[in-house]
């Protein structure tokens, strides 16, 4: 059955791949991101596959945006079947003393206060769908904590604890909730942790097979796709290399 799809974060890494396979699966897809042409691009790509498709431009932190955009919903688009907040971001990489505040705050707004604006406007929608299933795109981060990664760790811990409560307070209306935490994975995040450093953010992928956007894609699609009487809760995926957060085999 045809299924309405929203996912943050679309126009890159995870979130782009989610919503490509979905896609190629006969759903339909609202899409979320900062970047405008690559949203764009985006909606040619899923139209190409024969979903139909919506865009909801938008920053995650920016709570009256994110009202604005999911209050101007119409039609069959207000029928969500699927929430993935999968918009989230590190950025710096330093020990706590050196940390920089800046990128404290936009790593707090995104990942942990952006998740919940985007979940409180949709969650009553996902409601009077019923039947619906919500994916938080967490990290191995989230279960450990590893050095300099202090409050990016500290934000997918956040991800971690509101995951579990988003199943508890969903619980009575049928809503499956789902954590997805994976380890090294090979998109844009290290770029945008070493700040557009193209070479550190590679080095950082040396010696071993990372994961890719659409491994976890593939995980997502197999978890959504689980009968109605079957919720995977919380998935840790790291690549055969990586035994957690801090070990990873090199060669």
């Amino acid at each position: 059955m045809k299924k309405i799809v929203f996912v943050t974060g679309a126009t890159a890494g995870f979130g782009k791949a989610i919503a490509q396979i979905f896609s190629k699966n006969g759903n339909d897809i609202i899409i979320n991101g900062r970047r405008k042409e690559r949203l764009n691009e985006l909606e040619k790509e899923l139209r190409n596959n024969g979903a139909d498709v919506l865009q909801l431009p938008f920053d995650v932190r920016d709570k009256n945006a994110v009202k604005q955009a999911i209050d101007s919903l119409f039609g069959k688009w207000k029928n969500i079947n699927i929430l993935v907040n999968n918009a989230g971001l590190a950025q710096g990489l330093n020990l706590i003393q050196d940390g920089d505040i800046e990128d404290w705050d936009t790593m707090i707004d995104t990942n942990v206060k952006g998740l919940l604006y985007v979940s409180r406007a949709v969650m009553p929608l996902l409601i009077k769908t019923g039947n619906a299933h919500v994916f938080n795109i967490g990290s191995i981060a989230g279960k450990e904590v590893y050095q300099k990664g202090n409050v990016y760790c500290a934000t997918k811990h956040a991800v971690d604890a509101i995951t579990k409560a988003m199943r508890i307070d969903m619980l009575e209306h049928g809503i499956k909730v789902t954590g997805i935490c994976p380890g090294a994975a090979e998109t844009e995040f290290s770029l945008v942790r070493y700040k557009g450093d193209a070479e550190k953010a590679k080095n950082v992928y040396k010696g071993f097979t990372p994961l890719y956007a659409e491994d976890i894609a593939t995980i997502v699609y197999f978890a959504a796709t689980r009968p109605a009487h079957v919720c995977i809760n919380d998935i840790v995926i790291t690549p055969t290399a990586q035994a957690n957060a801090m070990y990873i085999h090199k060669v």
